[in-house]
């Protein structure tokens, strides 16, 4: 299906970012994955290459574009040329954000230009080993000491953690209010700052995950981010484009998958024939590809409401529940007719089936989803009972 969200500008930028994607990550994907983590060179390579938040003011280095679908494009094209484990997407849509938007002039002026060029990778610590993603069970805590913040806490499951030299840390403040929750800037080498093991996954090889440790991290004032104690409702706030973002690689990786196995059925033979030519094959491509366009063009439009900043919490979990499970769905039957190839490392598909495997988990569980969804039509049993 033609996708009418793009004008002529946005192609352009496309194929600059399809060239940059098969020169500087391609090459390096099987690399990577056996490393664990990506080279940081390709952040600095990216951040020549003017991809890394576009959004940002031109004298932080950015171009001061506020329009989502750049961003998308750089996603889908990392995903289909590039490499999921280049956690691109993490550095510009998801953390890079938070500071544009809630940092003050001398915390912008003192991270973004770093943060643009690719000098300082991003990562964003709020999971912990005891509570997961319920914010109100945090345990970390930063203490008021009057010149400083004192942290203290553990967090798991960080994307970039090994990588990443600026962490936004969420701690509780507020100890009697549940969500009395802070952001904190927390910088690599800070004192009592450490890293543990860099967790071993069942896919995304390539992108490292680790344990973050803070122990009596001294934080000064000037790295709070926002106001104290207001860290929740800033949370909130970004999950919206957090989740949409997600469904957008989402939606690249199944069309990616869908791609790859619309060639092999082409080629692949039984009983004398391709297994493309057989009734059953003809039935499942297309009703993926109808779910695939359907999806695509729901997707589609919610980047359009966000940049018109009108995208609500409902629709944002609506497109990464649908794409998530479709992803799901899609990579199943794509491995499916693949046959016992499919299930071999050597092949691209095998690798992207792990490692869509997260998908229904991270930036809120399917079953999350549904919850918000469920509540917004007025089925909160708090309000029925």
């Amino acid at each position: 299906m033609q996708r009418t969200i793009f004008e002529p500008e946005h192609e352009q930028f496309r194929d600059s970012v399809r060239k940059f994607m098969l020169a500087e990550v391609a090459p390096n994907v099987d690399r990577w994955r056996e490393a664990g983590m990506v080279d940081r060179e390709v952040y600095l390579k990216a951040g020549e290459q003017g991809l890394l938040c576009v959004f940002a003011d031109e004298k932080y280095g950015g171009a001061g574009i506020d329009d989502l679908r750049f961003d998308q494009i750089i996603v889908e094209e990392n995903m289909r040329h590039g490499d999921i484990g280049f956690y691109i997407n993490l550095h510009n849509d998801l953390v890079a954000p938070y500071i544009h938007k809630l940092g003050n002039e001398e915390q912008k002026a003192r991270f973004m230009p770093g943060i643009v060029s690719g000098e300082t990778i991003l990562a964003v610590a709020m999971t912990e080993p005891s509570t997961g993603s319920d914010l109100a069970g945090m345990k970390t805590r930063a203490v008021d000491k009057g010149d400083h913040w004192l942290l203290n806490g553990a967090k798991t499951y960080i994307s970039n953690g090994i990588l990443g030299d600026l962490i936004v840390v969420a701690a509780r403040t507020d100890p009697d209010r549940p969500h009395g929750i802070s952001l904190f800037l927390v910088e690599r080498g800070m004192e009592g700052f450490e890293r543990g093991r860099k967790l071993d996954k069942m896919g995304l090889k390539s992108q490292d995950t680790a344990e973050l440790f803070f122990n009596d991290v001294k934080i000064p004032k000037a790295n709070l981010l926002g106001e104290a104690g207001q860290g929740f409702k800033s949370l909130a706030r970004m999950l919206a484009q957090e989740r949409l973002i997600a469904a957008i690689g989402f939606m690249a990786t199944a069309q990616t998958a869908f791609d790859l196995t619309l060639d092999y059925v082409k080629e692949r033979r039984a009983f004398g024939k391709p297994i493309g030519s057989f009734q059953n094959t003809r039935f499942k491509m297309a009703q993926m590809r109808a779910e695939l366009d359907m999806a695509q063009t729901y997707v589609d439009q919610c980047v359009m409401l966000l940049n018109d900043n009108a995208l609500s919490p409902e629709d944002a979990s609506a497109a990464k529940l649908l794409s998530s499970e479709l992803e799901g769905r899609v990579m199943d039957q794509c491995v499916q007719f693949h046959g016992g190839a499919g299930y071999m490392e050597e092949y691209r598909i095998s690798r992207m089936y792990t490692d869509a495997r997260i998908s229904r988990i991270f930036a809120g569980t399917s079953e999350i989803m549904l919850e918000i969804i469920g509540r917004s039509l007025g089925l909160d049993e708090r309000k029925l009972q």
